[in-house]
């Protein structure tokens, strides 16, 4: 049958078929009419029904393309190692180590918002070009995250401008990238002279300038906005009332009111202020806070989160035994015994929404007098009353049909409230808060990783599995958090373009394109030619391996260069830049992967925002290099 289908169709119809294959997934990936995950297994599964019914046989008779070597893909240690640094970075996200960081950047960049997002990016950028893109793009995450929570944008907007920021960083020296190393490999293999490190410093800061002015200025705009309904409920403008406690040691002691407000709780309205039984009303001028106020402030569910979680010297328990025991360990009374109430710091910990139904039993009654707390193992941290504005201590409100409160506990105990016949569980306001106590382990893990992996003391992959295994063994993450780290869509696109390159390969298709181009540019200048070998390039970066052009365009790259008797090196270069030009599909390289899920991405915002990107680089690339080269 395949003979008679090759008399038909000529001896390249499988290179053919594996055009007609890539070209309808771009474009199923691109519409999005069917979701990637089924575009992916489609695309894999069509590939291996087609080279086994016509293989791809080797001068041993062997099928180059069967299930077992398509499939390949699926363990691939460049998709182990994204997989197990998503898991690394959730660790990072949910301990909240890297919320400083976020704060100290926009200290830094004042108001102005982009050039928070400007100074992040060239930090960024500056560190790619000294390790692994990877690590730095795993570092950086956690941070652009919690920059675009700060700044109120949706996080979809600095993602993919962090990927490109760091694949740009790349091109600047020769361990930027290991695409990088891998054209010197090369080169030597060639007999030519190898690159220093330093040698395409220069022409690299100019595609990176030019490149991070696109990505900072334009990419942005071209981004979608995936805020989501449930984070805009989370942190949308209404106000709860919380209670709470000033500790010794916090910044509050000894300040005073300006007007009213006290400039280290910015984001609070403070309504009334309790002093050893005394009840203080605004404008507060006359009162210096003490250890032990009470403080009844308004405050937006996000402020309040930031409070539990970051725990300024602010506590908000409203159970008076809990506030004693609290001072008592502050102030080093080692007889305190840790309670359950105590203890749940050190737990997993959820924020959820609850409202009391008319036939609620809670209406009437007071916090303080309610056994709310004891049956549920929840806390109430704050209370929400839309009719008016409440001034009292929130152990003093009598609760009212109506009202919301803003609960913490276990998820466990979180799940039980389904039951609760007094309130009705808001299932979209649930939200896990940040294990800080695991912070100064996660942040050693993840130095750990970084420092061993960039270094080149562990291969990459080892590190990051190592990683991902002691974030759930600390308990910065646990196995079910773990799980959802990994996104679904990652996994099958990795495992369908490992395929595509495959069959690419092994039909001769991408080496088909590279002669066709070499062939269509006889007696073309070498300007031309540079220019064309890189779009070229470029292109194919975004559906093959960045390291497979490396490996694949050298030696093609090499040959034309002494064919048209110029550097050499000017056409290595171009492999350098071009092969790292993966801006316009998920699935170019590991960096855009790390991003999806984060970013919440789909293919159609790659090739969106990344395509003027690859084409901006190559322009500045088409003028700028002959120039440096003198040709």
């Amino acid at each position: 049958m395949q003979q008679l289908v090759m008399d038909i169709f000529g001896p390249n119809f499988q290179m053919w078929l594996t055009y007609i294959i890539i070209l309808a997934a771009l474009v199923a990936y691109a519409v999005e009419d069917i979701p990637v995950e089924l575009t992916s297994l489609v695309t894999l599964g069509v590939i291996m029904v087609i080279f086994h019914v016509f293989p791809v046989l080797d001068d041993q008779g062997n099928n180059l393309l069967s299930p077992n070597n398509l499939l390949l893909g699926f363990a691939n240690t460049g998709l182990i190692t994204v997989l197990a640094l998503l898991v690394v970075g959730q660790g990072m996200v949910r301990t909240g180590v890297l919320e400083r960081g976020a704060q100290f950047l926009l200290q830094l960049g004042g108001k102005n918002t982009w050039l928070t997002i400007l100074l992040t990016l060239i930090v960024g950028m500056l560190i790619s070009s000294m390790l692994n893109n990877i690590p730095v793009v795993v570092i950086f995450i956690p941070i652009m995250q919690a920059l675009a929570a700060r700044i109120n944008k949706s996080a979809s907007k600095v993602m993919m401008p962090l990927s490109a920021a760091a694949v740009l960083g790349g091109m600047i020296t020769l361990i930027g990238s290991g695409t990088n190393l891998l054209v010197n490999s090369a080169l030597i293999q060639l007999g030519e002279v190898p690159f220093k490190f330093f040698d395409f410093t220069i022409p690299g800061l100019v595609l990176a300038g030019t490149g991070l002015i696109y990505v900072v200025f334009v990419m942005p705009r071209l981004l979608p906005d995936r805020s989501g309904e449930e984070n805009e409920n989370r942190h949308s403008g209404k106000h709860f009332i919380a209670q709470l406690t000033v500790a010794p040691g916090a910044k509050l002691v000894g300040k005073r009111s300006m007007g009213g407000f006290f400039k280290e709780l910015p984001d609070m309205t403070v309504r009334m202020i309790q002093h050893q039984g005394l009840t203080i009303l605004p404008p507060f001028e006359d009162h210096k806070i003490q250890p032990g106020d009470i403080l009844v402030v308004a405050a937006t569910r996000k402020v309040i989160t930031e409070v539990l979680t970051q725990n300024n010297g602010l506590l908000e328990p409203h159970h008076p035994e809990l506030v004693e025991k609290s001072f008592a360990s502050m102030e080093g009374d080692e007889t305190v015994n840790d309670s359950e109430d105590d203890v749940i710091r050190n737990r997993d910990r959820m924020l959820v929404e609850v409202m009391l139904p008319p036939t609620s039993q809670l209406s009437g009654q007071t916090l303080q007098n309610t056994t709310f707390a004891q049956r549920s193992a929840c806390k109430v941290i704050g209370i929400q009353r839309r009719s008016r504005m409440i001034r009292a201590r929130m152990d003093d409100i009598r609760l009212q049909s109506g009202d919301v409160l803003l609960v913490q506990g276990h998820p466990r105990d979180i799940h039980n409230l389904r039951s609760n016949r007094d309130v009705i569980l808001l299932e979209w306001s649930k939200e896990e808060l940040p294990a800080v106590h695991h912070a100064r382990r996660a942040l050693s893990i993840f130095l750990g990783v970084v420092v061993l992996a960039g270094t080149g003391i562990l291969p990459t992959v080892t590190c990051a599995l190592m990683g991902a295994t002691a974030m759930v063994a600390i308990g910065a993450l646990n196995v079910r958090q773990a799980v959802r780290a990994v996104d679904s869509k990652i996994v099958t696109m990795v495992g369908a373009a490992l395929a595509l390159g495959a069959a690419m390969q092994a039909t001769g298709a991408a080496s088909s394109l590279a002669h066709g181009v070499v062939d269509m540019l006889d007696g073309a200048g070498p300007r031309t030619v540079l220019s064309v070998l890189f779009l070229l390039i470029a292109i194919l970066t975004n559906v093959l391996s960045t390291q497979t052009c490396a490996v694949l365009f050298t030696p093609i790259a090499v040959s034309m260069a002494n064919k048209l008797g110029v550097d050499p090196r000017a056409f290595a270069v171009a492999v350098v830049f071009a092969a790292n030009c993966a801006f316009a599909t998920p699935i170019g390289y590991q960096t855009n992967l790390l991003v999806m899920a984060p970013g919440r991405y789909s293919f159609k915002d790659f090739i969106v925002a990344g395509t003027p990107l690859v084409f901006i680089i190559w322009i500045v690339f088409s003028l700028f290099i002959p120039l440096f080269y003198g040709f």
